[in-house]
């Protein structure tokens, strides 16, 4: 039996099941991958259980099937995003009794669990609760304070929330699928994970995350996650511009965007011309690429302002060294990086989850920014899996024999309260 995670990306345009273990060199090998047209989600949201459902179990049968041996999937990290995603700064504190003991682990989990405590607006929850600085005893900017000395414990929190009836959706969704939800995590998180370096974040970068229904940004600096949005525009917004603009079909409006596309007008020829066969012997329609890339790039220009707006609401626009990452699957549009830099002034650059995959990762173009968040879903189980369970192979060992020997849907998560790795069972 291997070590293995599976990350679910639940997207607008697709749903995409990936299988990841850790090498010995510390690395991600993507075993499998399985994918499917997303027909039932909406700018991120979940607007149809059934064909959600669906799409689920082929993406999951696909990504078995491509495995050798006979591997199910039981357990699963999905992604969140869309509109209702919010984030707020809060700051907690922790007053301890016994001042002959250090602070550990337990005092940090204390104060992080204090935070889902907070009242939140009626049909919202906590997601996440990312801590970026601690204060012991008014002493400010300390990044670990395990093995201090200190009365009071106290920490600024990045705290992102969603809407309840989102997330009960997205997770039955999966349990209709006949799989179980290990963690459910924010996509641009999961795609960070996958595309930035650690000096990038280090030294201050914007993640966007273009999506078919939503850009998600996310952006770091100090090596702390600083500010998290989500704008509700994404690929399939200039599709439709295209589709209504250049008076064809859904379809064929996707094609020309993936094949001719492009971010800026004056990069193409002003007479080349593609020709869209027409409807029911209708004549064939010509289509300027000139006149196709004005349209993309009226709407990326849409959609980069309102993520420059966020840099410059985030109030770090000018400590963000890095510059801009793009990815995810609108990041593969001919010259976006020039449009980016020529609104934004920043350096932008390309992101491909290639940051942390082992060179034996053999699935075909899993390197594409489309996959950023999947590969991420991987990358976080893992990190999760280490900080909940402990590094301890014995500890390790005990939690895959559970989970191999658990048949009964749930007893894996009654035995085990923390959160716990995802797991394959492999038969030879």
């Amino acid at each position: 039996m291997s070590e293995i995670v599976v990350g679910l990306d639940i997207g607008t345009t697709k749903i995409a099941c990936i299988v990841g273990r850790k090498t010995e060199h510390d690395k991600i090998e993507i075993l499998s991958m399985g994918k499917s047209e997303s027909v039932g989600v909406t700018r991120g949201v979940v607007s149809n259980i059934e064909k959600t459902v669906q799409s689920i179990r082929m993406a999951v049968e696909e990504a078995e099937s491509r495995v050798e041996g006979e591997l199910q999937v039981r357990v699963v990290n999905v992604g969140i995003a869309g509109q209702h995603i919010n984030s707020l700064q809060h700051r907690g504190m922790l007053i301890r009794d016994d001042l002959d003991r250090e602070i550990d682990q337990s005092d940090v989990d204390a104060l992080i669990e204090d935070m889902y405590k907070l009242v939140m607006q009626p049909g919202e929850e906590i997601i996440h609760v990312l801590p970026q600085e601690y204060i012991v005893d008014s002493e400010q900017g300390i990044k670990d304070p395990i093995g201090m000395a200190g009365v009071r414990l106290e920490a600024n929190f990045h705290i992102i929330t969603g809407q309840i009836a989102a997330a009960k959706n997205i997770k039955k969704c999966v349990d209709k699928g006949g799989l179980e939800v290990d963690e459910m995590i924010l996509e641009p998180l999961a795609s960070s994970e996958a595309v930035l370096s650690e000096e990038e974040k280090e030294a201050g970068v914007v993640l966007v995350d273009i999506g078919g229904g939503t850009t998600d940004i996310a952006i770091f600096q100090d090596g702390i996650i600083r500010h998290t949005a989500v704008i509700p525009f994404g690929g399939n917004i200039i599709s439709e511009d295209i589709k209504e603009g250049c008076t064809i079909m859904k379809r064929q409006a996707e094609l020309l965007k993936v094949k001719f596309g492009s971010a800026l007008a004056s990069e193409c020829q002003e007479n080349e011309i593609v020709c869209i066969p027409g409807l029911r012997g209708r004549e064939p329609k010509e289509i300027s690429v000139r006149n196709l890339a004005s349209i993309i790039q009226a709407r990326m220009e849409e959609i980069i302002e309102h993520v420059y707006y966020e840099i410059k609401n985030s109030g770090f626009e000018k400590k963000l060294i890095g510059g801009i990452v793009v990815t995810g699957g609108g990041a593969q549009l001919k010259h976006i990086t020039q449009l980016f830099e020529y609104i934004t002034g920043m350096d932008t650059r390309i992101g491909y989850p290639n940051e942390h995959l082992a060179p034996t990762t053999m699935v075909d173009n899993i390197t594409s920014p489309m996959y950023a968040t999947g590969i991420g879903l991987v990358i976080k189980g893992f990190q999760d899996s280490y900080r909940n369970l402990g590094t301890d192979s014995d500890s390790r060992s005990d939690n895959m024999a559970k989970n191999h020997s658990s048949k009964t849907k749930g007893s894996f998560f009654e035995k085990i309260l923390t959160k716990s790795r995802t797991w394959f069972e492999e038969e030879d």
